[in-house]
């Protein structure tokens, strides 16, 4: 990869060359191996880091190259760009990523034959079980593990990785004459809408009645749960160790930090932000920031 393919692809951006670099390395800028290969960025709230650099080329900011011209920093690239971050993973994917074929299935994957699937657009991975009356879409990976349970919907463009559970009977009991619970019928199901991603080790519960919904580019983490009928908004990240309760609510451009819990039958409004080991236990209004032990909203 030479730099000047590099410049090409991140536009718009000013540039300012020191060295003339042929071949570029992707690092951290705190890796003590960055060199005049290498090719890292750097986000306003570190620019102290770009002390110790002597050599490679950085994509910064405005400020960032502000900084660097006050600080007489001269010995190294500049790649001047308005989101250092994004434009570096961008750069990243560019040049890095492997095109990715469909078309392969695991002989120890189980299929029932009711299952709706194109076998020459799917990747299907070590010992997973797909149950009957499934729908799978195009371009959809399910890695190894995986349990895909009856009635799922999974739309076109979808990643699920290894260990989940989509489509499982949720937690819902009602006490008989004597006080013994028994578990309430689950005759709904679940929606993975075009472009969600679930990580691994996540279970999501089919609805008793309807379904359990995931929007357009919905992102799952690890470890989370996704109770029975919970409808989430598209674009909203449900990020690690989350646990959503039963009909809960969740608007659209949602964030759901790691480790909280929503209580049943909630709504999280649009452009909400629940922070990292909250317990919600009201509703949460559009665009409010909320946190704590119970969630209560951060001001402004």
């Amino acid at each position: 990869m030479n730099l000047k393919a590099v410049i090409n692809f991140i536009d718009p951006l000013s540039v300012e060359l020191k060295h003339s670099t042929s071949q570029l390395v992707f690092k951290k800028l705190e890796d003590p191996s960055f060199d005049e290969k290498c090719l890292g960025w750097c986000s306003d709230k570190n620019l102290e880091v770009l002390f110790q650099i002597k050599s490679g080329t950085i994509l910064i900011s405005d400020e960032g190259n502000n900084f660097c011209n006050e600080h007489n920093l001269n010995s190294f690239n500049r790649l001047i760009v308005k989101h250092p971050r994004k434009s570096f993973f961008a750069t990243v994917k560019h040049f890095l990523n492997e095109v990715k074929t469909f078309g392969n299935i695991s002989p120890s994957a189980v299929i029932d034959p009711s299952v709706k699937i194109n076998k020459d657009t799917v990747n299907i991975g070590h010992n997973v079980v797909i149950e009957r009356n499934v729908t799978i879409g195009d371009y959809v990976e399910i890695q190894s593990n995986t349990v895909i349970n009856q009635g799922s919907i999974i739309h076109n463009h979808v990643k699920v990785g290894s260990n989940n559970t989509i489509g499982g009977v949720g937690f819902g009991y009602e006490p008989d004459e004597n006080g013994n619970y028994d578990i309430i019928p689950h005759i709904g199901n679940v929606i993975l809408s075009e472009g969600v991603e679930i990580g691994n080790n996540t279970c999501i519960d089919r609805a008793v009645l309807g379904s359990t919904y995931l929007g357009k580019n919905v992102k799952v983490d690890n470890l989370v749960h996704i109770a029975h009928g919970v409808q989430i908004g598209d674009n909203s990240l449900i990020i690690a160790n989350a646990m959503l309760a039963g009909s809960v609510n969740v608007g659209t451009n949602v964030w759901v930090a790691p480790s909280s819990s929503v209580r049943q039958k909630l709504t999280i409004d649009d452009n909400s932000t629940i922070g990292m080991g909250s317990v919600v236990v009201k509703d949460v209004e559009k665009s409010t920031v909320v946190a704590g032990v119970p969630a209560k909203e951060l001001k402004k």
